[in-house]
């Protein structure tokens, strides 16, 4: 759990966030992973909820809340400020779950989703903001990889050439079983690649080629998010 600070109450909550962060869980499962009394672990959640720190899936189990992304890459952020406008249009187009995914700058091995935006109902694929996903597999990590300049990737450059002459990539349960996805690149106004933008649902309904299905929406979003960048850079 790392070391403590010596502040007891900050300690708890960040054990808190740690394990929410892990997995999405109930009051149950948090007092297992956690160690902490019921009524203990119950304050600092609803605490951390109310602070926008911690957040309620359609189950009513705890994750990472949307204040973690902001704190993370500020509230100036101008790719966030488009993706609230942009990533509900494509939500909205494909009746799926859109995410915005970058690189963690302190560890190479995982992406974070910054944003997202989700169906009000039906089947969905939920990535909460503030979580950390691993860059060994899915569309999101395909497209972070092609054009990383680290070069450091669990994928085949075969892989990585087909992602960079499409423009996109997709994926069919690697992330997760049952789940496809399609993802595009976001760049920057000097053609750096910052981010790439997904569309992600139940395989059945998204179909075992989704980039056949979405991927023109897709990179039409991600110009509009390029668009928004350029603006105000």
């Amino acid at each position: 759990m790392g070391q403590g600070s010596g502040i007891g109450v900050l300690d708890k909550a960040v054990v808190v966030l740690r394990a929410a962060a892990a997995t999405p869980c109930a009051l149950g499962e948090l007092c297992e992973r956690t160690g902490l009394p019921r009524a203990t672990a119950h304050r600092l959640a609803v605490g951390l909820e109310a602070h926008r720190l911690l957040a309620r899936d359609a189950d009513g189990r705890w994750r990472p809340g949307p204040a973690l992304g902001e704190l993370a890459h500020g509230h100036g952020d101008p790719l966030l400020a488009a993706a609230e406008e942009v990533l509900p249009e494509l939500r909205d187009l494909t009746g799926e779950s859109i995410q915005l995914y970058r690189r963690d700058g302190s560890d190479p091995t995982v992406r974070v989703c910054v944003a997202a935006a989700e169906p009000s109902s039906g089947l969905r694929d939920t990535v909460p903001v503030g979580v950390r996903v691993s860059m060994a597999a899915g569309s999101g990590a395909k497209v972070l990889a092609a054009w990383s300049r680290d070069h450091a990737s669990t994928f085949t450059e075969p892989v990585l050439d087909e992602v960079r002459r499409r423009g996109w990539a997709q994926s069919v349960a690697e992330r997760e079983a049952g789940v496809a996805s399609v993802s595009a690149p976001v760049r920057d106004a000097g053609g750096a690649v910052v981010a790439a933008v997904s569309v992600s649902g139940p395989v059945d309904r998204i179909g075992r080629r989704p980039g056949a299905r979405w991927a023109d929406a897709l990179l039409s979003a991600a110009r509009r998010l390029e668009s928004r960048l350029a603006e105000v850079g």
